[in-house]
């Protein structure tokens, strides 16, 4: 659940800091004091899209931090993406002057998106036009997949129509264009087989080079070597002759001064090295032959490499790599031409999105009747007492959304005939019904705070009693905080705040007060009787919140 949001700079909020507790909290205020500040404020910590407009004016950069206290259904989220699993859970947002937006979880630098995922885990924000979407076939749609449950199978079926498009696209290309493709697969053919027949070893080309620049160059080794050799072992004037004169010299010398330890070390490792240098000249000389034939084969084969990159247009060494990538083309071409087993592929995708999209419209039928009669329910209490509220399903051409279509049917009065919402809800009902399925959908979340900003617009009186009654109820189970501007709504609040905006200067701020008991006196009576509070608006209020 939510414990703290702090707000600084942010729209006409210099700065605030907000402690929140279980059950159903109501913030009220006057009409653009800033109520909705709060809720915009949390949706940027919670990774919503923010630009330089959030800033106060001349305020060098918003920040606003968010501190939860984690469920224990996000465990496995925090540990799959090391984050700390304690107690606190901090979401910070910073957009600057310039700008420029930063998110951070438990202070560690994180993508927008990845915030965004967290928070659409810990809140879930019922907006005050949430009633407007409901018109959309698409939100009434993903409402019911989300009633239900059936969000991720609803994603299988997108995915499985996908791989079915894509596998009757290639069936259709191999069936259209065979012409086409058995000219590309002959040249890759001709062209692999050429190098085919060259047989280029990968490395092969590297190993050449070497070996051609020894054997062109064997007399220029051989009489080199020599030479370096009676350097090292002349028995006139050699460097190991004068390394071992050296080495008895100061061995001599060392009886009467071991300061000289150390340059005897120095020339006695000298010494072994020269021994060891000699031993190996020795070897290579050995080993060392001209070979003309030999020469005449590395220039044989390296002209055959040469020309057939000139042929291809690439470096010698690198015609391994393109002898594989035409094999793994011509592959590829041969596997695109196979029509059976493109029909069988096109075949066995059509069958697993018509078992997932049969899942899904068993599914969605299922909650399509719970949810028509919940909301039936609610209505009789929202001032609609003999509507009707029906889910219907209708057969369509398979999609990626499934093989039938949603639509909301409303019947607004007893022995009306239900028809879509957008063609017979009013303003008023149309809200009412909005707020009926937030709070059923809501009840079955598994987020632990659910925000409601001014969802109960266009509903008054005994009906804005009800409101205020299912939202104390979903308090029971959830976190709720609700902007409002109702009494009848805000009296049945277990915490009150009061949002105020006042001049500073030339400034306009918005302030967020913890109302006590007096204090909520007042306020319901304002929210009552408006700007003028009488003794009887205050006896009303002091009635409202006593029941």
């Amino acid at each position: 659940m939510l414990r703290t949001l702090h707000i600084r700079d942010f729209v006409i909020v210099d700065e605030a800091e907000l402690h929140f507790e279980p059950g159903f909290t109501v913030f009220s205020g006057e009409t653009g004091a800033g109520k909705s500040i709060l809720v915009d404020a949390l949706s940027l910590a919670l990774g919503a899209r923010g630009d330089v407009t959030v800033l106060r004016e001349g305020a060098a950069r918003a920040d606003i931090t968010a501190v939860f206290e984690p469920p224990r259904a996000l465990r496995g989220w925090l540990e799959d993406h090391e984050f700390d699993t304690d107690d606190t859970l901090v979401l910070r947002r910073v957009i600057d002057s310039q700008g420029r937006s930063r998110a951070f979880i438990n202070g560690l630098p994180v993508a927008l998106g990845q915030l965004r995922e967290l928070g659409e885990q810990l809140v879930d924000i019922h907006g005050q036009h949430a009633h407007q979407s409901l018109l959309k076939p698409a939100s009434q749609r993903e409402l019911l997949d989300a009633q239900g449950g059936h969000t991720d199978l609803s994603r299988q079926v997108q995915q499985a129509w996908h791989t079915w498009q894509q596998a009757r696209k290639a069936l259709d290309d191999a069936l259209q264009n065979a012409a086409a493709l058995e000219e590309e697969r002959e040249r890759l053919a001709w062209r692999l087989g050429e190098l085919e027949r060259l047989a280029l070893a990968p490395g092969e080309w590297e190993a050449l080079s070497n070996e051609h620049n020894r054997l062109a160059h064997g007399q220029a080794l051989l009489d080199g070597a020599a030479q370096t050799l009676a350097a090292l072992d002349d028995e006139n004037g050699s460097a190991r002759q004068a390394l071992n004169t050296a080495a008895h010299h100061l061995q001599q010398l060392l009886r009467h001064d071991a300061q000289l330890q150390g340059i005897y070390d120095a020339i006695d490792s000298a010494r072994i090295s020269a021994d060891e240098a000699v031993s190996d000249l020795n070897s290579y000389l050995d080993r060392l032959e001209l070979e003309p034939d030999r020469l005449a084969q590395a220039e044989q084969r390296m002209t055959a490499i040469f020309e057939m990159a000139r042929k291809f247009n690439i470096e010698p060494a690198e015609l391994p790599a393109l002898q594989q990538d035409l094999a793994n083309k011509l592959n590829a071409s041969q596997a695109a031409a196979d029509t059976t087993a493109l029909q069988k592929n096109a075949d066995a995708a059509q069958t697993q999105y018509s078992q997932l999209a049969e899942r899904l419209s068993q599914a969605r039928h299922k909650t399509g009747k719970a949810l028509s009669k919940r909301v039936t329910q609610a209505m009789q209490t929202l001032a609609m007492q003999g509507g009707r509220f029906n889910v219907t399903l209708s057969s369509c051409a398979p999609g990626p959304h499934g093989s039938e279509s949603v639509e909301f049917l409303v019947a607004g009065h007893a022995g009306t005939t239900p028809r879509p919402l957008a063609k017979v809800a009013s303003g008023g009902e149309l809200a009412r019904i909005s707020l009926a399925l937030s709070v059923i959908a809501s009840q079955a979340a598994r987020v632990p705070t659910l925000i409601f900003d001014e969802v109960d617009t266009g509903v008054g009186g005994a009906v804005a009693e009800v409101v205020g009654r299912l939202l104390r109820e979903l308090g029971e189970r959830h976190q709720v905080l609700c902007v409002t501007h109702l009494p009848q709504v805000a009296a049945r609040g277990m915490h009150h705040y009061e949002v105020r905006k006042s001049m500073t200067g030339d400034s306009t701020l918005s302030q967020i007060a913890f109302l006590d008991e007096a204090g909520r006196v007042n306020e319901v009576a304002r929210m009552l009787g408006g700007l003028k509070i009488t003794a009887t608006t205050r006896k009303h209020a002091r009635e409202m919140l006593a029941s």
